[in-house]
């Protein structure tokens, strides 16, 4: 289906199977705010849908017709206004995906491979807090459609699972404004440089801001890869899940505090180039 014509806003959620991840984010954001978007998703690689998929997504109330595993191929050619990947696979095989306006690198771990208890209802918990979250910031200009199944849905999915860490260091990391804003834009982002933290947090000093980011890094709570003279910063994805859930939540909960930081990021000029610095 093509989306040149379509009056929503279109989304791209791509995985490597297509059997899980993408699958529930195309089924909660359709269920969500079908009216206001045109949702596909596709996979690198992709297998058929796991079951325990189609079980989860039943159980809580959202409707599988229709879904079907898809080639990232069948997609070649359309325009998108946000792509999304759900995993580092996916992100790193379509860093550049051709057509999309807006590309965003969530990463969540496969369901297929996690120990928990009720790994599918616990991963569908996750894509459903990060879906609110992507709503309340793109589609504030958007009349507020959202229905009262939606609600329940949001009420119904919990947390599933817990995990032994220690406290006290993940928070006193959170007791910085550099520090717990620069998780709150990377955990929506997905990845963002210095210079990107630096013109978002309007911060003209580099060793304040990069001070800052060792503290995180020492912590094991973000990761980061370097291109050259650029260091490029994310959640860490082998984070415990309680810790994701708090970073998602504190920036769904509290968008005024990075609402200018978005602002600031968005209007950037000479922003560094995806094309150019991050294959």
């Amino acid at each position: 289906m093509s989306n040149q014509t379509s009056t929503k806003r279109s989304v791209l959620f791509l995985c490597t199977g297509n059997s899980a991840r993408s699958q529930m984010a195309e089924a909660l954001l359709r269920h969500k705010a079908g009216e206001l978007f045109d949702i596909s998703s596709a996979g690198t690689l992709p297998e058929l849908i796991d079951p325990r998929t189609l079980d989860a997504l039943e159980k809580f109330g959202l409707t599988i017709d229709g879904l079907k595993s898809k080639s990232v191929d069948e997609f070649s050619g359309q325009e998108f206004d946000f792509v999304i990947t759900l995993c580092d696979k996916a992100n790193k095989e379509c860093r550049n995906f051709p057509g999309a306006k807006a590309q965003l690198a969530w990463d969540f771990p496969d369901p297929k491979e996690r120990c928990c208890n009720n790994p599918f209802a616990t991963t569908l918990s996750e894509l459903n807090n990060r879906l609110s979250m992507f709503l309340l910031l793109e589609s504030k200009n958007q009349p507020n459609n959202k229905t009262a199944s939606s609600q329940r849905i949001d009420e119904q999915i919990s947390e599933l699972d817990t995990v032994t860490i220690d406290p006290i260091s993940f928070y006193k990391c959170l007791t910085d404004d550099i520090r717990l804003k620069t998780l709150m834009l990377t955990n929506y982002h997905g990845e963002l440089c210095v210079c990107e933290l630096m013109e978002a947090l309007q911060e003209d000093s580099q060793p304040k801001v990069s001070r800052n980011l060792a503290v995180l890094k020492r912590a094991g709570i973000i990761t980061d890869r370097k291109h050259g003279q650029w260091v490029f910063y994310r959640i860490n994805p082998d984070l415990p899940i309680w810790i994701k859930k708090v970073i998602s939540e504190t920036t769904e909960n509290n968008l005024t505090l990075i609402a200018n930081n978005l602002d600031h990021l968005a209007n950037m000029r000479n922003r560094p180039s995806k094309t150019d610095f991050c294959r």
